[in-house]
């Protein structure tokens, strides 16, 4: 376990290498990502009460909206409430999710945040936090938002990046202040993250109980490359794991 008050290279080098090896016996990138949230969540601790130090960790990629389920694709036509969305247009879609509640836990059971269609530069400068994650990796928002090649190519040469809010309350960039800041007592938010092969972006998002410095989230720029070698295997097949069929239903051929 690590102290994330006080995360130090040591650290750094075992959590990063733990995090690469978790796509062992994987068959998507969900079923990876949702190992990686939870190793972070259980073992990132706050060495003063011994639990979690997390309120809650999640992992995002953007995915193509017409390749989405029709659950997802529903989740993401409720955001924009009726305004039409073509099949390119990416969206940021819960991988994986474990926090302190037991509805924090499963990606269906999140009510807003399962599919965000980012359809355009205006949509994405309205929502403060995914702006910030993204200027704060060093990228432009054309390049996550575009699919053109050009933009794709150069994006997936840009460097790993973290993004740091070292004090959550009453930050402008963090949403929800009285709904899950404040009761939750998040103390700083820290992503890490880049681009894929594909040239879709992947962000793991720590709301953190602790306060996490300017030090420590850096450490967490090289952990991200390890993490997106745990997942880049999968960019362009199996992100999704596949939905277990009921039990005694037989196949018609």
């Amino acid at each position: 376990m690590y102290d994330l008050a006080n995360f130090t290279k040591d650290d750094m080098r075992h959590c990063a290498i733990k995090l690469r090896n978790l796509e062992e016996r994987s068959h998507s990138m969900e079923e990876t990502a949702d190992r990686i949230v939870r190793y972070l969540h259980e073992n990132l601790i706050d060495r003063q009460t011994g639990k979690s130090a997390c309120a809650l960790v999640r992992f995002f990629k953007t995915h193509p909206y017409g390749d989405l389920s029709p659950a997802l694709q529903e989740a993401a036509q409720a955001i924009l409430k009726g305004r039409s969305i073509i099949r390119a247009t990416k969206c940021l879609t819960l991988l994986a999710t474990a926090g302190d509640e037991p509805y924090w836990n499963a990606r269906q059971d999140s009510t807003g945040h399962q599919a965000i269609p980012l359809i355009d530069r205006d949509f994405v400068y309205r929502a403060p936090m995914i702006l910030q994650l993204i200027q704060q990796f060093g990228l432009e928002v054309s390049a996550v938002i575009d699919t053109a090649p050009t933009l794709i190519t150069k994006a997936t040469h840009k460097s790993f990046n973290v993004f740091h809010v070292p004090e959550a309350i009453g930050s402008p960039h963090i949403p929800a202040q009285d709904q899950f800041v404040l009761p939750y007592k998040v103390q700083s938010v820290l992503g890490f993250g880049g681009m894929l092969p594909s040239g879709n972006l992947f962000a793991v998002i720590l709301f953190s109980k602790v306060p996490i410095s300017l030090a420590t989230a850096g450490h967490f720029k090289w952990i991200s490359a390890y993490v997106r070698i745990a997942v880049e295997s999968f960019d362009r097949g199996n992100v999704f794991a596949p939905v277990p069929q009921p039990i005694g239903l037989s196949t018609v051929r």
